[in-house]
């Protein structure tokens, strides 16, 4: 009897025991659970960083100062709201610039941002873009249906500014003008209609010639675009101003013609290159330039952007950040 009851009794606290284990068992599975919880925490916070929108900029024109600038302004401002920014120059070349955009596409990245570009030129690419749902934005450059936002200048209004300025304030109203044009690219195409169209108001000035400025290298060309049309020109007073569409083609031209001791040539420019700026202030053959707001342009771009991202409603088309002329 002895025996059975002690059988009984250590069966009995066998499974106490057993059953204690499967409970601290339990335990620590509950335990280790919150581990993997913050582990799924720390997973969703590294997916988060990972998901940061990919933002693609590209300019044929990165050599340009003012374009230049504009890119690493706005690449510093994206980069504040946690964006990851890639910058692509294809200096000069609208086939490689083609060509990239089609990379992008091919990358997913989360928005693409035309510099100083015509996306006119590359409108199949940018239709794969749109097809695609990446989200095309300009800054500087022209706007198609279905891109988000361009934020430039008004430049037709800025070029028709500046060619009423040289033809009335500087050239009383006669004379002779030679301009200096890059039509590639969408503003200045549009600085020059304004100054084709206002020229014709004005019998009294002759246009001698338009000379197209090729980029990269925009000062070294005009410079020899100049002194070219200096040597075919060569008495005093037949060359009266040039008109420059932006400021790179008027620092070399003035360049030349302070060279060549021709100082009764004047000169104007658009954009308020700080080089530019210098050269009006030093009372050389530049008198004037138009100063685009090009902050005020990368603002708009990345304000635009930020709200799209949020899910918040945009203002789709052209928006222009105002100009004004700077003079000595």
């Amino acid at each position: 009897m002895k025996i059975i009851k002690g059988g009984q009794i250590m069966k009995k606290v066998f499974a106490l025991v057993l059953a204690l284990t499967l409970m601290l068992s339990l335990a620590a599975c509950s335990n280790s659970a919150a581990p993997a919880d913050s582990s799924a925490g720390k997973s969703g916070t590294d997916t988060a960083t990972e998901a940061a929108k990919k933002i693609s900029i590209l300019t044929p024109y990165l050599s340009s100062v003012t374009t230049n600038q504009m890119v690493e302004t706005m690449k510093a401002s994206m980069e504040t709201k946690g964006m990851v920014v890639t910058v692509v120059d294809t200096k000069g070349d609208f086939g490689q610039l083609a060509s990239r955009i089609e990379d992008v596409v091919s990358s997913k990245a989360d928005a693409i941002v035309l510099v100083s570009a015509d996306p006119n030129q590359v409108k199949t690419q940018l239709q794969a873009a749109f097809d695609a749902s990446i989200p095309v934005f300009g800054c500087d450059s022209g706007f198609i249906e279905g891109m988000m936002v361009n934020a430039t200048s008004d430049n037709y209004a800025m070029g028709e500014m500046m060619a009423k300025y040289l033809f009335e304030d500087l050239m009383g109203g006669k004379g002779t003008v030679i301009a200096l044009t890059h039509r590639p690219h969408p503003g200045v195409v549009k600085r020059s209609e304004a100054f084709d169209k206002l020229l014709k108001e004005y019998p009294n000035i002759k246009l001698i010639t338009e000379q197209h400025i090729e980029v990269p290298g925009p000062i070294e060309n005009s410079r020899k675009v100049m002194e070219n049309l200096i040597l075919s020109n060569a008495s005093k007073d037949s060359i009266t101003a040039v008109w420059s569409a932006w400021d790179e083609p008027a620092i070399g031209a003035t360049q030349a013609l302070q060279d060549a001791g021709r100082s009764e040539v004047i000169v104007t420019g658009v954009d308020g290159n700080s080089q530019a700026v210098e050269m009006i202030n030093q009372d050389t053959n530049l008198k004037a330039t138009a100063a685009q707001n090009f902050e005020g342009m990368v603002e708009i771009v990345v304000n635009e952007m930020t709200k799209m991202f949020a899910g918040e409603e945009i203002t789709k088309g052209e928006q222009y950040a105002p100009a004004t002329i700077i003079k000595k």
